[in-house]
């Protein structure tokens, strides 16, 4: 079974399919947008595009300047986002937090350790793949909802 969980929203994949027929069109292949979303599938091991688009439809689509809530090392946090940018094929995004209130990571009463802005990298689910000692992603980046 193939591993969805860091691909990219269907905005980005569509794009990517654009790049890809517009390469092939270059260099003499002809191609319908039709073929360059199949074959864009298959290149990430999907049966075809209709699979692929239904896998990728729930991604984090975030934003420089977007409010966000979360967890970071285990502590609750709200903050705005500073910077962010893809990494490498796009399966990671580098994402730089500005939080509202500093966090505690050290997690003894003889000292504290306070943050307010952080780099981490996440997924398009909004986990990091670093995980603390005792499983946990390090970061955990999710959009604003006010109640």
């Amino acid at each position: 079974m193939m591993n969805t969980q860091n691909l990219a929203p269907l905005s980005e994949l569509k794009t990517q399919a654009k790049r890809l027929r517009k390469q092939l069109n270059d260099n003499g292949h002809e191609i319908s947008h039709s073929k360059s979303l199949e074959l864009l599938a298959q290149q990430h091991g999907m049966r075809d595009w209709n699979t692929m688009a239904a896998k990728a439809g729930n991604k984090l689509h975030l934003r420089i300047g977007d409010r966000v809530q979360g967890r970071y090392l285990g502590q609750k946090f709200v903050a705005t986002i500073r910077g962010l940018s893809v990494l490498g094929d796009g399966e990671i995004r580098c994402i730089t937090l500005h939080f509202d209130d500093p966090v505690d990571v050290v997690k003894f009463d003889s000292f504290s350790a306070l943050r307010q802005r952080v780099s981490g990298r996440i997924g398009w689910d909004g986990r990091s793949v670093q995980k603390t000692s005792d499983g946990v992603p390090q970061l955990i980046v999710e959009p604003l909802f006010r109640t």
